[in-house]
């Protein structure tokens, strides 16, 4: 339980309408190629996920269109803040990922970023389908129907 409660407290960046817009098929951890400054500027909690997307190029995986601010201390040592970031993943890891963007059709998504007990940092990684309208609308009913069932189940508790 303590362990879920740090993990909640290191969060740095959240992509919160990823689970809206996507259906979520799989996740992995995989590790960010950053510079001193990206990690200062991680820390301060200032980056933005929330347009990213993951593309499998030459072998590799890169996070593209994330935001991480300058670090104001660093002066002219500072990071472009919108630069593509490389993330660490194992060879079959990459692998399946790859396969699965180019046979079936689904795209990597980052759900968030945050650093581990370790300190590092770390970033979840999706492999989700986009999600048309009526199963947007279906989310939403979901949500509401949770919703209204846990004011029922306190009311019920309060009388």
């Amino acid at each position: 339980m303590a362990k879920a409660k740090d993990q909640k407290s290191n969060i740095v960046a959240e992509n919160r309408k990823a689970r809206f817009h996507y259906e979520i098929m799989d996740t992995l951890e995989a590790g960010l190629v950053l510079t001193g400054t990206e990690v200062k500027s991680l820390r301060l909690g200032k980056a933005t996920i929330a347009e990213s997307y993951a593309t499998e190029e030459g072998g590799e995986i890169w996070l593209i269109n994330s935001f991480v601010p300058e670090y104001l201390q660093a002066n002219r040592f500072n990071h472009e803040p919108k630069r593509r970031r490389k993330l660490l993943v194992h060879k079959t890891q990459r692998n399946r990922l790859a396969g699965a963007v180019q046979r079936d059709g689904m795209t990597l998504v980052p759900l968030r970023i945050y650093f581990n007990d370790r300190g590092m940092a770390k970033l979840e990684l999706a492999v989700a389908r986009g999600k048309n309208a009526p199963d947007k609308r279906e989310t939403i009913k979901e949500r509401d129907w949770n919703r209204q069932k846990q004011r029922l189940m306190k009311q019920a508790r309060a009388d």
